[in-house]
């Protein structure tokens, strides 16, 4: 809406007229209604995700020796019990083994088989479903498959016989050298397929232009793959990362506990199982949250630290 008002001479000028009040009022009743939208998220937010951040610190400084046992202030204790304790450096030794292994073998895997599914080649469409089955098999199920695999008298040994490589064979998930490992088989196999999957989806994003520009300029799938797509996807390549890096970090607990319950000894202790530990089985809570608070300080810096290495340079 626009205002006459008279100029020097006679003439008539147009101005803006002033906002109606009713806009104004419509403007604020809509930031409102937003903010009355977003209060149960916030809630949920503070309830269930800051709330045990706080409680994980808060239980780090008592001494509570089981759920039902008085409680008592212990300060640092908790902090000298643990830094004195060989358990958990076995922990933090097995946890960097396994994040330093096995993220870039699932990362760089994943990436190059996600680059060939995107060129679609043929049944492409049947190994996209292919790749999603270790995802859609639960955690127990697995422990099943690779236990059978594993065991002293299963597949793996047995297929080693048959060639006559007994030489090799190991009680795999029952050896100090090799219970690590075969922990981090079982998350690299876990893994890959879905982040595959994903990079597969990012790729097929990409403009076809450039893939045909690289093409004409005489790169191969090599080049291409790492010099052209990689870059263009880069971000992305950071996201997924991180997410591995998570799932890694505290998720591989379910796997020690089914396979090899941190053993033998404290071979395959790694920091998540470590808390799992302390807290359900030594039921020492004020121990098991204290690691909790180093896992949650390591999944910060790599955090940071992937975010860094991943960004985008333009």
């Amino acid at each position: 809406m626009t205002l006459l008002s008279s100029a020097p001479g006679g003439a008539s000028v147009r101005g803006p007229a002033d906002p109606s009040p009713s806009a104004a009022t419509t403007t604020k009743s809509r930031t409102q209604g937003g903010v009355i939208l977003a209060v149960p998220a916030l809630v949920w937010y503070l309830v269930f995700m800051v709330g045990p951040l706080v409680a994980i610190f808060v239980i780090a400084a008592l001494h509570w020796p089981g759920m039902l046992q008085p409680v008592s202030f212990a300060g640092t204790g908790n902090v000298s019990a643990v830094l004195d304790d060989p358990v958990f450096w076995d922990a933090v030794r097995n946890t960097a083994v396994q994040l330093v292994v096995a993220l870039p073998l699932m990362i760089v895997g994943a990436y190059m088989l996600g680059y060939y599914v995107a060129q679609k080649p043929p049944g492409h469409r049947v190994l996209r479903y292919l790749l999603f089955i270790p995802g859609l098999i639960s955690t127990p199920a697995k422990a099943m498959v690779f236990y059978a695999v594993l065991s002293p008298d299963g597949l793996l040994n047995g297929a080693l016989d048959s060639v006559g490589l007994g030489s090799l064979t190991d009680a795999w998930l029952a050896s100090p050298s090799t219970a690590l490992a075969s922990l981090i088989v079982v998350d690299v196999w876990s893994g890959i397929g879905f982040t595959a999957v994903l990079f597969a989806a990012r790729l097929g994003s990409v403009p076809d232009e450039i893939g045909e520009a690289a093409q004409l300029d005489g790169a191969g799938h090599w080049r291409a793959m790492w010099r052209i797509h990689f870059p263009v996807i880069r971000d992305f390549v950071g996201v997924v990362t991180m997410l591995q890096f998570l799932w890694t970090l505290f998720g591989s607990a379910q796997n020690v506990l089914l396979l090899t319950q941190g053993g033998p000894g404290s071979s395959s202790t790694t920091l998540s199982f470590l808390v799992y530990q302390k807290a359900f089985i030594a039921a020492d809570l004020g121990y098991s949250q204290t690691v909790g608070v180093v896992l949650f300080l390591v999944g910060l810096a790599g955090l940071l630290t992937i975010r860094r290495v991943f960004r985008q340079n333009y």
